[in-house]
């Protein structure tokens, strides 16, 4: 992954990190548009977009995993293979740039979706965030991972990926007690327009994680009861 693209480094030690992941027959160079709208906005936050270590089944591009023939019963598989390279490469974008996963944000689109929310559920402790435009779970998720908000966002008119993935992906983690957020998009295709972006932004600024309100009213209760 050398065509990895460094966005932003801050001068001093960076607070946050931002990992983007791109689609299917794209590169690091595709998410431009939502790297530079994060980097205006978050000027203390490292922030790197991931070229995909193997070349697309397409003509350019790169890829996580292979799309051809896939169904619903071997896409697991397919992402479960290549997960442990995913997840090395977020560790190390955490190493290089000294940042926690307690102040990450993984952001992927399609694809780079699709492998963002299974890393959450194949690792515990990923990330703080996870952001999923115009992705899905490889298959719905069994556990809600913990102190990680999963942001999901998508488009009504999505002709790739069906909003619905986003629907029935939220309702799980809604009943499986996760802390979870869920937009869906009237009149947006398989895109990131201005729209998502400013969306996105307002997410991950506006949003306060569930464990942090449970942390705050476990300390109300203990201070009410000295």
């Amino acid at each position: 992954m050398s065509e990895s693209i460094i966005i932003q480094q801050p001068a001093q030690a960076a607070q946050q990190l931002m990992v983007l992941h791109h689609g299917v027959g794209a590169n690091a160079q595709h998410l431009s548009p939502l790297e530079q709208h994060l980097a205006a906005l978050f000027p203390n936050a490292f922030i790197v977009s991931v070229h995909a270590p193997y070349a697309a089944d397409t003509a350019t591009g790169a890829q996580w995993f292979s799309v051809q023939d896939i169904t619903e019963e071997n896409r697991p598989a397919r992402v479960a293979e290549v997960m442990p390279a995913f997840i090395h490469n977020l560790r190390y974008w955490q190493q290089t740039s000294g940042v926690s996963a307690s102040a990450t944000a993984v952001v992927g689109f399609s694809q780079g979706a699709i492998m963002a929310l299974e890393a959450a559920q194949a690792q515990a402790g990923l990330a703080a965030r996870i952001v999923a435009l115009s992705g899905r779970y490889a298959q719905l998720p069994t556990h809600a991972p913990e102190k990680t908000t999963l942001h999901l966002i998508h488009g009504k008119s999505d002709p790739v990926i069906h909003y619905g993935h986003c629907v029935s992906a939220a309702e799980r983690l809604v009943g499986l007690g996760g802390d979870v957020t869920a937009d869906v998009i009237p009149f947006l295709g398989h895109e990131i327009n201005e729209k998502v972006m400013d969306l996105v932004v307002e997410r991950l600024t506006g949003h306060i994680p569930q464990h942090r309100w449970d942390e705050v009213q476990k300390a109300a209760a203990q201070q009410a009861d000295r």
